[in-house]
């Protein structure tokens, strides 16, 4: 065990595990910055790594280098002053462990997890947004921690953990290209993809066949160099300038900036950020204009570390009670979303107590350890089931924050669901005691008169903010209330949401239904039904065609209109089919929700989770994302939609795409967007998400933000590769997914909503060269951001790349007259042969367009296409001078003429190949 012997004194030598500073509860776990020094980063471990002090030490030894090398790459303006690291509950236990406070593994700002299948050690950050939007997390895995022989393949763990630091705080992107190694430069020379352009190096195949491998150069594939050459750079360069292309080299020390940016390069930075250099986009940050900057040539202090570790969780419900919860069968829809949480959502070995509040507050069950489902009924019996009074919200918090204190002596790391559906003035009287307390307050607000300051909690503590609409059934609050799991990252252990539904059923009416239980899931699945006036008749069907009648299901008699299965032991995998009849005689609401957990904590299953937020650019639009992904991969060929609600507003459906258009930043993610435009103004908004997967669909995606694998490099003109990047096989990547659904909820509140929008950002326009033709591809924006279509293009043309974006107005014009937008999500094709100038070896030219709808909005310029023709220098061809002859030769002559045609023949082939591998270059999706 780690904490014994001559490795605490290690530890102890390092970091300050006594010093215990106040946690700034402002952004809970999240980062913020104290002048020029980065406060309060959070490193979580994964509970399923196994215990090894070494993380630990060469965690520490990695931030710390970094902090020194982030500290001279951005001009002494930036350094890590305190780090937080959490250790899993599963490790062993040590009293000089701090108890984590608002601090959790799912709000890490780095994670330390093993990989898919324990294969491959890139490091990487989940981006969501674009270009200046702050990433989700960093992953490492132990592996890259523990195995001094990557620092070959990706360079120093602390230049590395920079490099990653620039994607997840200041939103820039990789200046490499894996899709795309290579480009046509201006000067009509293929280029490596990289920043700055003044790495030299050269491009190398390597050859493998087993553990056997040779170098040699490149070859020509018509237009670029063949599949798998690669860029190994010269060891030992002057160029310094290259932290998002390639930080392992050691001359490198700043990022690329305005004088040294290679705008030309096909990488993703400049595709999302509109070919700026990274060192721009970081000057353009808060952080930036937030902070000083620092004389001297090191950081001013060291930084300091705290060891944490995740505890079982301790949770208060604090329920509104107050006279207008006895409206709008409020009351009756809390007690069974609150029973739902504690018979089917909160995880074995939590301690949960009961508080209500009206005009004060009482305490109905002291924290129970959940041990059984004798003591989750007991919880349950301790629910509310009138409602009178007024509403008194920091009474329920305090009594909410003292039954903890006295199960558990202490506050920090505790939890609180506050729920309300009313408003109280005198709400700020125990803001500073919340901030105090070190704990997590989750606000659930019902209704459209929940308290405006509510989720003001939530912020100051790093909990959720959640919202439920009004309605007949308990369904919106059960979805609320299943959004909160556990934080500690042990996925085994959290419910998972498989179906939530609810519709209105006429006399008579059959709803029948299936949802899947995939064999990653199975325990605990609970199936359970509600309704607003009477029983309906219902029975599900398992796959093997059994069947469960409503006898088998659970009534409470305190809340006759909710019914309960429990599936005993693991649930078949398949699908379940449910049969719902609405006997009355009248119309009634009926709502369908399911839960499960994972099958076996070997197996990780299949994770949805929803987001909605704004985007950081103008016209500021709402985007809705959802991310789909099995232990770290992502996803890929879901039917996601997603239902966004608001009181006294229809609900919206919004299908998601993973298309890399319109909101959607990177294709094959698994992160599937969309906009959202049909907004009834400011206030509360609830987002599900549904996702379905189907097995002739679905399959499993790779990391496409991995760092750059360093193939070798070159070192007194001698090559050094290193041993090929490892990849997955298809078949190994999808072993272990099927079908499967899925449900995620979250909301959002907002405020200074925009009435119109222009079309969105073409984002895949594409060029190449045809027949003396140039060949544009682009898929259709809308009229309204990616819906509707627009109503014209405006395209432009000209032989420099920074002018064209620049100066787009006065470029030259591309006729478009003829061109009729399609609908949003359409492919479209435009051929055109550019007025004054000859397509001749050597020719580049650059293509960009905008939409415009028909209130004549307009949207930003797209992305630059590059369309070049080049025809790469032939090699030659040696003599064979023993065959000269002073005398005529018929042989020879014959042969010659022969050769000749041969020759001719070659060229002619050549050319036909060459026109044919153009055309196939015409995806970018595959290149970006």
């Amino acid at each position: 065990m780690w904490v014994q012997g001559q490795i605490m004194g290690v530890l102890r030598s390092l970091i300050f595990l006594l010093s215990f500073q106040l946690l700034h509860t402002a952004k809970g776990s999240l980062v913020w910055l104290n002048e020029s020094g980065y406060e309060d980063l959070v490193v979580a471990i994964n509970p399923r790594v196994p215990e090894d002090a070494n993380i630990i030490l060469n965690t520490v030894t990695m931030i710390k280098d970094a902090s020194n090398y982030l500290f001279e790459a951005t001009k002494h303006r930036f350094f890590f002053k305190s780090v937080k690291i959490i250790l899993p509950k599963t490790w062993g236990k040590n009293s000089t462990y701090s108890r984590l406070k608002t601090e959790s593994y799912d709000k890490a700002d780095v994670i330390i997890a093993d990989p898919y299948l324990k294969y491959g050690d890139d490091p990487y950050t989940l981006q969501y947004g674009g270009c200046a939007m702050k990433g989700r997390y960093i992953h490492f895995t132990p592996n890259f921690l523990l195995d001094s022989s990557l620092v070959k393949i990706y360079g120093e763990k602390g230049r590395v953990f920079v490099h990653e630091w620039a994607h997840l705080r200041w939103g820039v992107f990789d200046e490499y290209n894996s899709n795309a190694p290579f480009y046509v430069s201006e000067n009509a020379r293929v280029e490596a993809t990289r920043c700055s352009a003044g790495v030299t190096g050269k491009p190398v195949f390597q050859n493998c066949i087993g553990n056997q491998c040779t170098t040699r150069e490149c070859q020509y594939d018509g237009q670029l160099y063949e599949a798998g050459c690669e860029f190994v750079p010269d060891l030992n360069q002057d160029s310094k300038n290259s932290i998002m292309y390639m930080q392992y080299l050691p001359s490198v020390v700043e990022f690329c900036d305005k004088d040294t940016h290679n705008y030309e390069a096909p990488n993703m930075q400049n595709k999302m950020c509109n070919y700026k250099s990274t060192w721009e986009i970081i000057m353009e940050s808060d952080d930036f204009n937030n902070s000083p900057g620092v004389d001297g040539l090191a950081p001013p202090f060291e930084t300091t570390f705290q060891l944490l570790q995740t505890q079982d969780r301790a949770v208060s419900l604090v329920l509104d009670v107050s006279g207008s919860m006895s409206s709008s069968k409020r009351i009756t829809n809390l007690r069974a979303a609150a029973e739902a949480f504690l018979i089917q959502i909160i995880e074995v070995g939590s301690r949960v107590g009961i508080v209500t509040f009206s005009s004060t507050a009482q305490e109905k069950s002291p924290l129970i350890q959940i041990t059984s489902m004798a003591t989750r009924q007991k919880l349950v019996q301790s629910l509310p089931t009138s409602a009178n009074g007024g509403t008194k919200i920091c009474a329920g918090i305090e009594k909410g924050l003292e039954i903890i204190t006295t199960a558990i002596g202490t506050t920090y790391g505790s939890e609180i669901v506050l729920l309300t559906d009313g408003e109280d003035s005198s709400m700020s009287t125990c803001r500073e005691k919340v901030k105090e307390s070190g704990a997590i307050i989750h606000t659930i607000a019902l209704g459209p008169s929940a308290a405006a300051e509510l989720e003001e909690f939530s912020n100051i503590t790093g909990g959720l903010q959640l919202y439920a609409v009004d309605v007949d059934v308990p369904i919106k609050l059960v979805e609320a209330f299943s959004g909160i799991t556990t934080g500690s990252g042990d996925i085994s252990e959290q419910s998972i949401q498989l179906e939530s539904r609810d519709q209105a059923v006429t006399a008579s009416e059959w709803i029948n239904n299936t949802v899947t239980i995939d064999k990653t899931v199975g325990n605990d699945t609970f199936f359970v039904f509600s309704w607003s006036n009477s029983q309906p008749f219902f029975f599900v069907r398992d796959p093997k065609g059994k069947e469960y009648g409503s006898s088998d299901f659970t009534v409470d008699s305190s809340n006759l209109k909710t019914a309960r299965l429990s599936i005993s032991g693991t649930a078949e995998a398949g699908d379940w089919h449910y049969y719902i009849q609405n006997v009355a005689t009248v119309s009634q609401t009926v709502s369908v929700t399911v839960t499960s957990r994972a099958a076996s904590s070997d197996v990780s299953p299949v994770i949805l989770k929803a987001y909605m937020e704004k985007a950081n650019v103008s016209p500021y639009p709402v985007i809705v994302y959802a991310e789909i992904s099995q232990n770290f991969l992502p996803v890929l060929g879901a039917t996601v939609i997603a239902t966004i609600e608001k009181d006294g507003a229809d609900a919206v459906s919004l299908p998601l795409y993973d298309s890399g258009t319109g909101a959607d930043m990177t294709k094959n993610d698994g992160i599937y967007s969309s906009y959202f435009t049909s907004l009834s103004g400011s206030g509360r908004y609830s987002l599900k998400v549904s996702a379905q997967g189907r097995n002739q669909t679905i399959r499993l995606g790779r990391r496409q933000n991995r760092a750059l694998y360093v193939p070798g490099y070159i070192e007194n003109g001698k090559i050094q590769m290193n041993a090929p990047r490892p990849e997955l096989a298809d078949e190994e990547i999808q072993a272990n997914l099927g079908s499967f659904s899925r449900i995620s909820t979250t909301s959002i509140k907002l405020d200074n909503i925009p009435q119109d929008y222009p079309p969105c950002k073409i984002t895949d326009l594409d060029a190449y060269i045809e027949n003396e033709t140039i060949v544009l591809t682009w898929t259709a924006p809308g009229g309204v951001l990616y819906d509707g279509k627009a109503d014209h293009y405006i395209i432009k043309s000209d032989a420099n790349l920074l002018s064209l974006r620049d100066e787009f107005d006065d470029a030259t014009s591309v006729d478009a007259f003829n061109l009729k937008p399609q609908e949003a999500g359409n492919a479209e094709t435009l051929r055109f042969k550019p007025e004054n100038l000859t397509i001749e070896n050597g020719t580049v030219i650059y293509i960009a367009m905008r939409a415009v709808n028909d209130k004549n909005l307009t949207s930003d310029t797209s992305n630059i296409a590059k369309a070049t023709w080049f025809i790469p220098p032939k090699a030659s061809v040696p003599t064979d001078e023993d065959n000269a002859s002073d005398g005529v030769n018929i042989t020879l002559i014959v042969a010659f003429v022969a050769g000749c045609v041969v020759l001719v023949c070659i060229i002619v082939s050549s050319t036909v190949c060459i026109l044919q591998k153009q055309k196939k270059r015409r995806d970018p999706a595959s290149r970006m």
